[in-house]
């Protein structure tokens, strides 16, 4: 009950067709049977390793003595295994060791791991997000330095932006760095909310620290990124102290830290001043990778909570007035099919988002996936976490305790909303900037309408008009170039557009199906016609509330609330 293997697999080769990506030069040496050996070996290692010890891990969480962090051991075993199966290099080039999957298979595979266990896998999304951004920046002898050993599984990384007094605003990062006549820098700050900052797993930790050298301009362009390791390539201890940890929600098994810089030596990645720029080449893939494990949490929530529905007995139908009728199993009441199937249409509708994003990215169609970024960040982390909760209700009283992994699930998928961006600041860049950034909007809707006019679907049409109308919408927001009142109810805009781009997931998913036969098949258009009919319908009224100009958020007195 961790993923769908089935649904993995109409996604990506009767959806996505990812065998027609070996077409391009560097997947040539790949095919279908490579595709599903790294997916079974995935599955496997997720099942053997990961999964078995996720509840242990959030029962026992890091500690730090004043001098290491202790992490219950099964938690390197997994690590260890993921990197001796050459998963850390899955999709990276061969130059560097990697495998040259797909990156739409390379999700595919690791959201096993973030749904075996979602905290035990973020040490090595972390590492491998680091490892992507040196591989495009770094210098030829930090690729050898850090690169190489990180994707073999001797050293761990992170990135280190938000800081006690700055949190998401880093134009408000104080961390400092001087130059040093040898050309490293030393830096001086406080790092807050490190995840995978700082523990035993690995030989090193290489952070990746945003920070301002001396005499830099303020805001976000005086910021320069570095690679400050934990220890410097001579062994000898750098001068990173862990302050603390943060003692979290969920996601209890993943240390999460207050790292303090102390004069610690960094490396430039780069030129000064191009850090942010820089560093959203990590967070870009954190997003679809947090989007991803959203889906993931939800999707195994969801996996439960049908087995459970399926064997607990309890109730009668309406109709049934003998009390010596045995009890039916609670799947057979409306209301808890009602549960099951909205949880089925958001993870599996988020599932084809995030893939999808993934395969935009081996095909380099760069202005759409910008523009869906935001979107496979926010969705998943709020509807996903929908399925979580009502995995919860379908348990009933059960869910509410831990004799089931199901609240586990929704407390580890509660933080999705929140880190790399929260989805406030994701509604702020979706229609703040990527909808106006090179045609985005235009670029989307065209993609939708595509879709639409060429499906015979009859729920097609409906998806045309709501895709026209957020293009309307948009257009009224932005009619006076008025920021603050075409702000005012981002996060309102995002669940439309959201909305909006899943159904579409849904209809080029039903065309995908056609007429083919089965309780698979049967299962997607069920699905279809659940998002369609109980939905997208919630789209006109956040649509209208849009369109109204409505200022209420902007004019209130906060001494009121």
């Amino acid at each position: 009950m961790i993923l769908n293997r089935r649904d993995l697999a109409f996604l990506l080769y009767e959806w996505l067709d990812v065998e027609s990506l070996t077409a391009q030069p560097r997947f040539a040496e790949h095919n279908r049977e490579t595709f599903d050996a790294v997916l079974d070996l995935s599955e496997r290692i997720a099942e053997r390793e990961f999964a078995p010890h996720n509840r242990r891990s959030d029962l026992t969480e890091p500690t730090f003595d004043g001098t290491s962090v202790t992490v219950i051991p099964e938690v390197g075993k997994a690590l260890r295994a993921f990197a001796e199966a050459g998963l850390l290099a899955a999709t990276f080039p061969a130059t560097v060791g990697g495998l040259e999957l797909p990156q739409v298979v390379g999700r595919a595979c690791f959201a096993w791991f973030q749904a075996a266990n979602i905290a035990t896998s973020a040490y090595s999304m972390l590492t491998m997000g680091n490892a992507a951004l040196l591989l495009e920046y770094g210098s030829p002898e930090q690729i050898d330095t850090y690169l190489r050993p990180m994707l073999e599984g001797r050293y761990t990384g992170t990135m280190c932006l938000s800081e006690p007094q700055a949190g998401s605003s880093l134009s408000d990062v104080t961390t400092r760095a001087v130059r040093q006549d040898d050309g490293t820098y030393a830096l001086t700050g406080s790092k807050m909310w490190i995840s995978a900052g700082d523990h035993e797993l690995s030989e090193t930790i290489v952070h990746l620290v945003l920070a301002r050298v001396a005499g830099a301009p303020a805001g976000v362009k005086g910021l320069s990124l570095f690679i400050v390791p934990k220890h410097l390539p001579s062994g000898a201890r750098n001068n990173v102290t862990l302050a603390g940890l943060n003692h979290k929600m969920g996601f209890r098994g993943t240390t999460n830290a207050v790292l303090a810089f102390d004069g610690a030596t960094g490396e430039l990645v780069g030129d000064e001043g191009q850090g942010l720029a820089q560093m959203f080449h990590m967070m870009n893939e954190a997003r679809i990778g947090v989007g991803t494990g959203a889906v993931a949490l939800g999707y195994t929530g969801y996996l439960h909570a049908l087995a459970y529905a399926r064997e607990r007995q309890q109730g009668r139908p309406p109709a049934g007035k003998d009390p010596s009728a045995p009890p039916v199993p609670i799947v057979r009441h409306p209301d808890v099919r009602r549960m099951l199937l909205a949880s089925k249409s958001y993870v599996e509708g988020g599932m084809a988002l995030t893939l999808y994003a993934a395969k935009l990215l081996d095909l380099g169609e760069t202005v759409l996936l910008d523009v869906l970024t935001p979107i496979v960040k926010a969705w998943p982390s709020q509807w996903c976490l929908r399925a979580n909760d009502l995995a919860i209700q379908v348990h009933g009283g059960y869910g509410y305790t831990r004799e089931y992994p199901v609240e586990q699930f929704y407390r580890d998928n509660r933080l999705n909303p929140i880190h790399e961006g929260t989805d406030g600041i994701q509604a702020l860049d979706l229609l703040g900037r990527k909808v106006l950034r090179n045609d985005g909007l235009q670029v989307l809707i065209s993609a939708i309408s595509t879709t639409a006019t060429s499906s015979s679907s009859p729920y097609a049409p409906r998806l045309l008009a709501a895709a026209q109308r957020l293009a309307t919408v948009t257009a009224r927001l932005w009619s006076t170039g008025d920021a603050d009142k075409a702000l005012a109810n981002a996060s309102t805009y995002l669940d439309a557009a959201g909305h909006i781009v899943i159904a579409w997931m849904w209809l080029s998913q039903l065309d995908a199906a056609g007429d083919k036969q089965g309780a698979f098949y049967d299962g997607k258009r069920l699905a279809a016609r659940y998002f369609f009919d109980h939905e997208l319908t919630r789209t006109g009224p956040w649509l209208d509330l849009l369109e109204s100009g409505d200022t209420l958020l902007l004019d209130l007195d906060d001494a009121v609330l």
